[in-house]
């Protein structure tokens, strides 16, 4: 898989992309310091066609009801598209195109385009889901590990403010109320009308600014190496909540923005 791998760099940043492992970022370092925790599952994955679990991996698309693999059972879980190899439809010194044509176990055809795009204090990344045939329900995401500790430094601190949290029921899975931000640990959905803006703070080490023009991100910090901050286009479940539909008109986007800088002392 290495020898396909990509890297972007802009001033002391460093991309890894690895097309063949799902399209995923595989490394992000700045000034030489790792910020993703690094594995074949880690990095930052992308989240498409769904994001997060779906109860029972079935959803309803009018009459039809679709069963996707119970990757996470009981549920489906993060889309399929982390799974397959993506493919590089162009690729510069800091800035590549990758894309993916969705296939079976999804029942409909179509294509996702991720371009990641880097300068010297922040990432971006945009994904889109297009299709010319029948339009269906879907949701795009991403899903970064980042680092807990940098080198040995104190661990990151997270800091958000959210609209509403989604009540998690005992499935993992939004119960449909919406409830008054509760602290962490969590594995869980919340809601920022206003866009999601989250701060990760390395003390002494470095800010990072995640933000996106979603409304909707997952957080999960039940892990010990690593942090997740989600930006996603609709809640858990959301194909049978809250699904967005593509249609050969009108593709379903979104982007998300990683911007980072030394911390104010």
């Amino acid at each position: 898989m290495s020898h396909e791998d990509i890297t972007l760099t802009a001033g002391d940043a460093e991309v890894t992309l690895q097309p063949s492992n799902g399209g995923r970022v595989g490394g992000l370092r700045v000034g030489g310091v790792e910020l993703l925790r690094q594995g074949e599952r880690f990095g930052c994955f992308p989240m498409v066609p769904w994001c997060g679990r779906i109860r029972d991996g079935r959803f309803r698309d009018g009459a039809a009801i679709h069963q996707m693999p119970l990757n996470s059972p009981p549920h489906a879980i993060h889309g399929t598209a982390r799974d397959g190899a993506w493919t590089v439809a162009r690729s510069g010194t800091d800035e590549a195109v990758m894309t993916y044509d969705l296939v079976e176990p999804w029942p409909w055809s179509g294509r996702v385009t991720q371009i990641a795009a880097l300068s010297p204090d922040a990432l971006t990344l945009t994904m889109s889901v297009e299709t010319y045939d029948s339009s269906f329900p879907a949701q795009i995401g991403w899903h970064p590990w980042f680092n807990r500790t940098l080198d040995g430094g104190e661990p990151a601190r997270l800091d958000f403010t959210a609209a509403w949290q989604e009540e998690r029921g005992d499935d993992h899975l939004p119960t449909g109320n919406r409830v008054d931000p509760k602290p962490g640990p969590w594995d869980d959905c919340f809601g920022m009308p206003e866009g999601v803006d989250v701060t990760l703070t390395w003390p002494g080490q470095l800010e990072l600014k995640v933000t996106s023009r979603e409304e909707w991100v997952v957080v999960y910090d039940e892990q010990e190496a690593a942090v997740c901050v989600e930006p996603q286009t609709g809640p858990p479940n959301g194909l049978n909540t809250l699904p967005r539909l593509v249609t050969p008109l009108e593709p379903l986007e979104a982007s998300t923005t990683w911007t980072w800088r030394a911390p104010l002392s």
